[in-house]
């Protein structure tokens, strides 16, 4: 799907939203090896980004072309800052009515409203492509997000336990969170 471009104002800061274009391949590359080394709550480790310029291209034209699939990214004064997407769970029929809801924003962006204003965004988009609930995944101890999803709407369903596994051998529990939308 392409999302029409929309400039937002958080505070003293103007934000523009838009759909992920092809050129933008190198800089989403280079944005996932940085957020995955900024914190332990996203599911890779930042050397598992490994996938080629032209794979990450082919990505970004099949969200673009998809009709119920979203990658928007967000923008301050001409630099890139997160990304939001809408994923279909799916070509099945039973599974038309729900999608995945994932977001990741550079840390130094992270509180200031920036990431709840792009949600709120792809959830009208998600009810815009037909979409009858939201669903995500969240690592349990980040509790910042958890506090986001649920100012949304979002309620907790169930815990994922040791979702993840970290180098050093500890573990993470996950919530699966829902929000009718």
């Amino acid at each position: 799907m392409i999302y029409e471009n929309k400039t937002i104002k958080i505070s003293e800061r103007t934000i523009l939203l838009r759909s992920a274009k092809e050129e933008d391949a190198e800089t989403l590359l280079s944005y996932m090896k940085i957020i995955y080394s900024e914190t332990p709550y996203l599911i890779r480790e930042p050397e598992e980004v490994t996938l080629t310029l032209e794979q990450e291209k082919n990505f970004i034209r099949e969200r673009a072309e998809a009709k119920r699939d979203l990658l928007l990214l967000a923008f301050e004064e001409g630099e890139h800052i997160g990304n939001c997407s809408i994923s279909s769970l799916g070509n099945y029929s039973r599974y038309a009515h729900r999608c995945d809801l994932a977001i990741a924003l550079y840390q130094k962006y992270c509180g200031g409203g920036i990431g709840k204003k792009m949600m709120e965004e792809a959830l009208k988009a998600a009810r815009n492509m037909g979409y009858e609930q939201a669903e995500l995944e969240v690592a349990a101890g980040n509790t910042r997000a958890v506090r986001l999803y649920e100012s949304l709407g979002f309620e907790k369903y169930g815990t994922f336990p040791d979702n993840m596994k970290y180098k050093d051998g500890s573990y993470e529990d996950a919530y699966w969170m829902m929000k009718k939308l």
